[in-house]
């Protein structure tokens, strides 16, 4: 059988938002190549109902395995078997870590090819084409599968958009994997649930970032966390701030951290180093406040604030609250 295969994450009950547009991108292209778009979920707690729910998205089965959840390696070994019997051509990820390990260990297990940070898939020729930025995004290239091993595509974060255009429930069916020795050697203990890891950044539409130049950890809680409550947004933190104690890694942005793109990104006391602009440059739109009228966040801003933000940010949080009557 020739067709896509999609991973989709959920968690408590709901699929993961770059999840769902995997495959709902994985049903479109199926519809274009005349193939069908099939999925994969992991998990004791992935119930008939949960899974059936793919199909409104595209997906026209569903392949559920009792694997530990939120591990990669027990992943890779189910969606290897998948791919070994039934001969997929195509598997898509959403972005998001997760996604890219199972697909660099798909992709190395079965010979096959990865593209990763993927802004879009067309079809040509009757194939599937990975589009991809390059160079810092300052190009972009087509990519292209050889016919010896599946193709691996990894969207970047929020590539794909969500659209429930399937016919209804998928078919359910259970699948038996024998684990390898490697992948059970790892075990998931606890969910992180610091400050800044109780809300997905990489899910949230609007974020405030906080640099440096708050000043201090508390600067935080005093400034950043009151404006995001204020926006009914998220707030994150570059490296710096990270390494300094000051906000914990699972709110990081940057190269070393998470990829972000929501529809407003707010940058509080940013500089604006290219690690930091590579995890935050697909915002929709971005807004700075920097005291540095040469900071290099406003080269690529949408609309800077040239200012002490210790005096506008609380003005900036007060006015959102008088307009939102709150």
């Amino acid at each position: 059988m020739s067709g896509i295969l999609t991973f989709a994450l959920h968690y408590e009950g709901e699929f993961n938002k770059n999840s769902l547009g995997a495959v709902s991108e994985a049903g479109k292209l199926a519809g274009e190549l005349g193939v069908e778009a099939h999925a994969v979920v992991v998990g004791d707690d992935a119930t008939d109902d949960l899974c059936k729910q793919l199909g409104n998205y595209g997906a026209s089965k569903v392949y559920r395995a009792p694997a530990p959840a939120g591990l990669g390696a027990p992943v890779v070994d189910v969606m290897a078997k998948l791919i070994e019997d039934n001969g997929y051509d195509y598997v898509i990820f959403g972005g998001g870590l997760l996604g890219f390990e199972i697909g660099a260990g798909l992709a190395a297990r079965l010979h096959g090819g990865v593209t990763m940070e993927v802004t879009e898939v067309k079809v040509q020729d009757g194939k599937l084409v990975a589009v991809r930025p390059i160079l810092q995004d300052s190009a972009v290239v087509d990519v292209g599968y050889s016919a010896d091993g599946p193709a691996v595509i990894i969207g970047r974060l929020n590539a794909f958009e969500i659209a429930e255009s399937g016919s209804g429930d998928a078919e359910v069916e259970e699948l038996g994997v024998d684990l390898s020795e490697w992948s059970t050697k790892a075990t998931m203990v606890e969910r992180g649930e610091q400050r800044g890891a109780d809300v997905n950044i990489e899910d949230a539409e609007i974020l405030v970032g906080g640099g440096r130049g708050l000043g201090k950890a508390e600067g935080f809680g005093e400034l950043a966390e009151p404006l995001a409550d204020a926006l009914g947004g998220a707030v994150a933190a570059t490296r710096a701030v990270v390494d300094a104690g000051w906000f914990p890694y699972a709110g990081q942005i940057g190269q070393t951290g998470k990829t972000v793109a929501p529809k407003l990104y707010l940058a509080v006391g940013i500089s604006g180093a290219i690690q930091h602009k590579v995890g935050m440059q697909s915002s929709e739109n971005i807004v700075a406040i920097n005291k540095d009228p040469n900071a290099p966040i406003f080269e690529f801003s949408d609309l800077g604030i040239v200012g002490d933000l210790h005096k506008i940010v609380p003005k900036l949080t007060e006015a959102i609250k008088a307009k939102k009557g709150g």
